[in-house]
């Protein structure tokens, strides 16, 4: 369909935004519902950090969420969802209890505070003020990808994390669309070479088109034994969906985090995928179920390569080479 743009915001109704410091070394990312969407998640990782992320059980009663926030900052970058409150607050948003609303904002975080940037931010951390900044910085369209938002001081095994997102298309029009945060404890790549373990399901060359390689080197590459990391993201469907079924698409979402990333759901990770629902198409069959959760599973899997793909390397000393600096023929 020559409408899309491999995007997240591909679906309508959804508006991301992003706040940038490149000199901290980190950022902030804003997915925005132009109306409250119905939404669940999961988390696999073994150290998470996460705001609201328990009224996603699908036995919780509150049912829709009006955004969802990706930020770095390990526990610091809770703060962010505050930001994007104040901003939603601001436009009316929010869930109705009496008189009050109370927009619905859950939020993961990820874990950069090692990766060089300046962190000395005095009394109170800068992410309240980034969630109100890539709150009023979301649009529909294109977006950046690589370091920025979320992705900006992200880091994996063997390269610069990024920003990713990607999205697809079933067989009955509806749209699925990923977008994820890569800071993984493991590797996107393969071995010590430039492939990278989504290959199998890259659409038109969107991260080099290199394919696999002829042997694949599965032995084990992390950031450290003791350094805690996260991918977080999030998929969404304009397919109508339950509570419920949109619990069975984020599940969909890590097993597509688990084919990008190796290894995955550690310990000292906090992989966290979010899912929702804008209803703007009927569906209430099996079939059509079965097709989103197997294209969630593509879609994360190829938003985490073009993440890496994409990424450059942060601006301070020592900081970890991207993919295009370590394999700048491969491009």
């Amino acid at each position: 369909m020559p409408d899309l743009l491999n995007l997240i915001t591909d679906i309508q109704g959804v508006s991301v935004g992003h706040a940038t410091d490149l000199a901290l070394g980190s950022g902030v990312t804003v997915i925005v519902f132009d109306e409250p969407a119905v939404a669940s998640g999961t988390v696999l990782g073994g150290a998470p950090g996460g705001r609201d992320t328990g009224l996603l059980d699908p036995s919780m009663t509150v049912n829709a969420v009006d955004a969802f926030v990706l930020s770095g900052g390990s526990a610091f970058g809770l703060d962010a969802a505050g930001g994007v409150q104040a901003g939603l607050r601001e436009l009316g948003r929010g869930f109705a209890v009496g008189p009050v609303r109370i927009p619905i904002v859950p939020q993961a975080i990820l874990m950069d505070l090692l990766n060089g940037g300046d962190k000395d931010w005095g009394l109170h951390s800068p992410y309240r003020d980034m969630g109100y900044a890539a709150l009023k910085a979301a649009a529909t369209g294109t977006f950046a990808l690589g370091t920025t938002g979320a992705g900006t001081g992200a880091t994996t095994a063997t390269v610069k994390g990024g920003l990713g997102s990607a999205s697809a298309v079933s067989s009955t029009g509806h749209r699925v669309a990923a977008i994820v945060a890569v800071n993984a404890l493991g590797s996107a790549t393969i071995g010590d070479g430039p492939h990278f373990w989504a290959a199998p399901f890259e659409k038109d060359a969107e991260f080099g088109g290199l394919g696999m390689p002829d042997v694949a080197d599965h032995r084990m590459r992390l950031k450290g034994m003791n350094t805690p990391a996260t991918t977080i993201g999030a998929v969404v469907t304009d397919a109508q969906l339950t509570k419920a079924e949109a619990h069975r698409l984020s599940l969909a979402g890590h097993d597509g985090l688990a084919r990008a990333l190796l290894p995955a759901h550690l310990p000292l990770d906090g992989d966290t995928v979010f899912a929702a629902s804008t209803a703007k198409h009927r569906r209430d069959d099996m079939a059509s179920l079965m097709e989103l959760c197997h294209l969630a599973t593509i879609v994360m899997a190829r938003a985490i390569a073009r993440g890496v793909y994409a990424a450059t390397a942060l601006p301070v000393e020592g900081a970890q080479k991207a993919w295009r600096d370590r394999y700048p023929s491969s491009g």
